[in-house]
This record gives structure tokens, sequence and C-alpha cells, in this order.
């Protein structure tokens, strides 16, 4: 007997695309292009510790995200619980206006839900996984369900690949690089890796060792992922050679964390929640 598989379940384009370890880079790729928008942006700089503990902030939205798409049905409502308590006691200032808002305002979540999804499918596809136009509008539509949980109606969000482009039409002229959009992909290129040094802690953002020079392709890989407009407005080129080396680039490191995977213990190479859900589903 299937036991509870959560929102998605074996047979959703969800599951199909999310067991692809890729999509870590479509979540940094979405960090840069949620940063264009200034409120957003104002709202992470403003509640956010993630100067502080950027590599614990990175694996608590790993593990909200993988429990919404891996979660028991309970698991994931009470993850979203939490997440829309937390929201709620936050608020920050609009530095272009001086005016207070909340960061649970529809408009806010809504933009931060489908930079996130449009990024997680576009990595996918770029690097080479196998989508067609069906499966990425069913993608869209399935995440409906992950911006109900936010607290969006979800009537109101993008369900398929050209209300998205629709979209991020409509949104360009609200998007903009401001101080705290710079200063967050400045931190997302060049953040801190801990480390060690003769034994003593410390961290390697400091340094130039080639643990910097690995993320510093990662990151750039992510931005020239973003579309030719976010592009521009980081101050970087919209050619289409740009988007070339990009696909070249996923592509490469899809096939390079595969070629690693493949060295590893079984055990190792799915993530705990996955495997957990796929158990449920007696798939393993």
């Amino acid at each position: 007997m299937t036991g509870d598989v959560g929102l998605f379940g074996p047979d959703s384009v969800t599951w199909k695309l999310h067991r692809e370890p890729i999509l870590m880079l479509g979540g940094l790729r979405s960090l840069y292009l949620q940063a264009l928008h200034p409120r957003a942006v104002a709202g992470v700089a403003q509640n956010s510790g993630y100067r502080a503990d950027p590599w614990g902030r990175l694996m608590r939205t790993s593990d909200y995200v993988g429990t919404v798409v891996y979660g028991t049905t309970d698991e994931v409502r009470q993850a979203a619980s939490r997440l829309r308590r937390l929201h709620a006691r936050m608020s920050a200032t609009d530095p272009r206006t001086g005016e207070r808002f909340r960061i649970d305002e529809p408009d806010l979540l809504r933009w931060v839900h489908v930079a996130e999804v449009e990024s997680f499918l576009t990595t996918a596809v770029r690097a080479g996984v196998d989508l067609t136009p069906e499966e990425i509008d069913g993608y869209y539509t399935e995440q409906l369900r992950s911006a109900e949980l936010v607290g969006l109606d979800p009537a109101t969000v993008p369900a398929t690949a050209a209300e998205v482009a629709a979209y991020f039409t409509a949104m360009r002229p609200e998007l903009g690089l401001t101080r705290d959009g710079a200063e967050a992909a400045v931190f997302l290129t060049v953040p801190p890796i801990p480390g060690h040094w003769g034994g003593l802690p410390f961290r390697l953002g400091l340094t130039l060792g080639p643990a910097r020079w690995a993320y510093f392709g990662i990151a750039g890989t992510a931005l020239g992922l973003l579309p030719a407009w976010a592009r521009k407005m980081y101050g970087g080129l919209g050619w289409p050679t740009t988007d070339l080396a990009a696909a070249l680039s996923v592509r490469g490191l899809r096939a390079l964390i595969a070629g690693v995977l493949a060295t590893l213990p079984e055990q190792y190479r799915m993530a705990p929640l996955r495997r957990a859900a796929m158990e449920r589903a007696g798939l393993v």
C-alpha cells in the first residue's frame, strides 16, 4: 500500500524535476532574480540574518523546499504554518519612499514564488532535463499548491509558461538594482566559506583558494542563466553568447554532479527527504 506522498507524488512533474541535484543552482539563480525587486530585497535585508549565517539560512530554505516537495501532508502543513507565522511578524521600510510594509504582502510573496519556480524550471531545462511543453506548464500549475501554502490565492499566481512570461513583462517597470539588491548580489557572489587553517576556524571568504574559484564559476553560471533583461539590470550583457556560455556551463555542472554521485555508496546518492518519500510510495 502506498503511504502519504504529500502534495505531489511520483507521477508529478514536480518529483521528476526536483530529483535533479542541479536545482541547487536554480535556487541560487532565484536569489539573484528576487534581489531585483526593491521591496522584496529590502524585506530580506532588514529582517534576515543571511550575512551572519548565510549557509544556515540556505540550509533552512532548502529544507523547507524539500519538505514541500517530498514531505507528508502533515509535515508540509506544519512547515508552511511556521513560515507564515514567521512572515506575519516581519515588516520593513521601503528605502525609496520610507513607507512601512509587511513582508507577507501578496505582491511580494508572488514575486518570490514565481522567481523561484521559474528559476528551478529554467535551470533544469537549460541543463538538459527533458521536459515537454505540457510538462513545463504542468510544473507551474502544480506549484500553485506551494503558492497557496505561503498565503497566496492560487487564482492570482501565473500557472503556465505563457502566464509567467507575461508576469515578468508586467513586473519589469517595478524592478531595478537598489543598494540592498547590489549588496545582496555581491554577497551571493562572494559569500564567506567556513574552513580551517592550522587547526583554527576561519573564513575562506578572504582568500582566493580553489573553493573560492569553484564557487565563482557556479555563481557566474547562475547569473548567466538569468534573462537578458535581468543581466542588464546587474550591469551585465544581454548577448546571446552569454546564454550559450551559461547553457554549456550548466550542462557541464549537471554531468559533473552525476559523475560524482555515481561514485558514492547507494545510501548517499539520494537526499533523505526524497528517499523517505520514495519509500512511502513503495518505489525503493
